[in-house]
Order: structure tokens, then sequence, then C-alpha cells
């Protein structure tokens, strides 16, 4: 009796311990590295360099429904299990990072949390997750980067990064969508991929862009530039001296529509005031000494937001 009563025991532990083997085999969560279950390593690739290809939502769309595109925009080479190189745009070279590996396929740097989905030495999938304070979702944020090594793209796809990174049809037809619902209601423009550009007919009116900036801060995030375009505009031998901030609204002919002020005011004479002089301005000077070119995303004009500070100077 005792000895069946262990039997049965033993059985029952050979079971449970299968089934926790098949359960943290089969967990879609976890990357296997040469064994390793949870502390990420990066030893089977390092010293190949990365390009990303793309960068995707859980839907599969790089772009949003409010024209921002989630931009491929690293490029990486992990040098060991606690450092990694990745390219700035900026100063043109790579630049060392510390790496901190987490558990759970987790790991920072660059002021980034990212979560190994796939790693190969053709290819790697990366999650960004959402980090506040000091805590980490390891859950995701349902946003998903994937590389190619550089050496697979040249010698096994024979293709190049430009090829790579086209826009997929989804994408395609998304975007086409948006565009016809902009074109038709000025409420419902979106960011353009390729902002709109002011060409002046005068050398008494000076237009400057705004440039976003790439650095460690924001990651060498410069999507701004297109998301949030803002011009700095001066007018020489104005009628006065002025300076307004306001929105525009510019169709897809290149048509300039009044948005709405970007400063704050005490009482709503004041606002009425400034809103029918600055819009004055925009439809005398504005209109008159400036080419204005549409917006477009993925080559196709649409109605997109700007801002406009624009500074009067009257002859001395």
């Amino acid at each position: 009796m005792k000895q069946n009563i262990i039997a049965f025991v033993f059985t029952l532990l050979l079971v449970y311990a299968t089934i926790i083997i098949g359960c943290s085999n089969n967990n879609p969560n976890i990357v296997k590295h040469n064994g390793e279950k949870d502390l990420i390593s990066f030893k089977s690739i390092e010293g190949i360099s990365y390009t990303e290809i793309n960068r995707r939502q859980k839907n599969g769309l790089s772009f949003s429904e409010y024209g921002y595109q989630l931009e491929p925009q690293w490029k990486v080479n992990f040098v060991s299990d606690d450092s990694v190189s990745i390219y700035s745009p900026g100063k043109k070279r790579f630049l060392n990072f510390p790496l901190t590996r987490g558990y759970d396929s987790v790991f920072n740097t660059a002021r980034t949390w990212l979560k190994v989905k796939k790693m190969s030495k053709d290819s790697l999938v990366l999650e960004m997750l959402k980090a506040q304070n000091d805590s980490v979702d390891i859950r995701g944020a349902g946003i998903y980067m994937t590389f190619y090594a550089d050496n697979y793209v040249k010698n096994v796809l024979r293709s190049d990064i430009i090829t790579l990174r086209h826009a997929s049809r989804k994408d395609s037809l998304f975007i086409k969508s948006l565009v016809t619902k902009a074109n038709s209601d000025l409420k419902k423009a979106f960011a353009a991929r390729q902002p709109v550009a002011f060409i002046s007919k005068s050398p008494s009116v000076n237009v400057e862009k705004w440039k976003a900036e790439g650095n460690l801060l924001n990651n060498f995030d410069t999507s701004d530039d297109y998301f949030n375009p803002t011009f700095n505009i001066t007018i020489n031998k104005a009628y006065a001296n002025f300076y307004y901030s306001f929105s525009v609204y510019v169709d897809e002919k290149g048509q300039m529509y009044y948005g709405e002020p970007l400063i704050a005011f005490l009482g709503e004479s004041l606002r009425e005031s400034y809103i029918h002089e600055s819009q004055d301005v925009m439809n005398s000077y504005l209109k008159y000494y400036l080419q204005v070119i549409p917006g477009k995303t993925l080559n196709m004009p649409h109605t997109s937001l700007i801002n406009i500070h624009v500074e009067g100077k009257a002859k001395p």
C-alpha cells in the first residue's frame, strides 16, 4: 500500500513538471537565447549591424489617424551584453550607449525600454515598452521595430534600405482614405509627411522653418518637423510694427485658411481684435508675397495644419 502511494505521488509530480515545462516552452512572451529563457543575452548577434526597416502598430499600420508616421530610424550594433552602438543621424556617426538587461527579454538603452520578440543573425524584432517613473509595463506598447542585418539585405535579399522602407499597400490605402476626408473638410486635416513649404516672392519677406534638433533627451526624434510644422516669417518695410502667432490650414491646392491664435487672452474683445488683425496680415502680406506648396503624404497632396509666427517691421 505504501509503495502504491509513493508511486502515485511520483506520477503526479512527473505530470506537474511536464505541464510546467510545456507552459514555459509555449509562452510567446519569452524569447529563448541559447537556452536562456529570462535574462536576455546578445552574444549570438554581437558585431552584426542591423538597420530598422519598419516600425508598425499592432494593426500593421505605420501611420496613425493623425498622420503621424512611426518612422524607422535606428541602426544598431550590439557590442556586448552591456553596450550597444546606435547611429546618430544628427552627428552622422555611431554612438555607444550602455545597455541594461532585464528579465523576460527586456532591456534598456538610449533612454528606451524594449523587449526582444525575435532575434537571429538575419533579423531582429523589438517591441517598445511604456515606462513611467520607476515602472515599466512589460505588456508592451503595441509598437514593433523590425530590423534586418545589413549583410542579409545586401547578399540574401539583394535589395537596399530605401526599397525595403517603402510604404506598404495597407499604409497607402489608409492614407488615401485620410486624404479624401481632409480635402473635403478642413477640420479633418492631418500632419503631412512632406510638410507645407513657403517660397518668398519678395526680398522684403523672409521665411524660416523651425527645425527640431535630435538629441539624447528625445531619442534623436525629429518627427516634430512634420507633425507640428512651425514657420517664422519676417516682413520688412511693413505698414507698422507687429507680431502675430496663429495656426493656418493649407489645403491640397496651397490655399491658406485662418485657424486660431496661438496665444491666450484676458478678454473676448482682445481675442476678436487679434484675430481680425492677424487675419488681415495673412490675407494681404502672406497670400501676396508667398508661394505656398501644400503638404503631401505618400506623394498625395492634402490639407494640413501649420503654425505661423509673423513679424512686421516698419520702415525706420
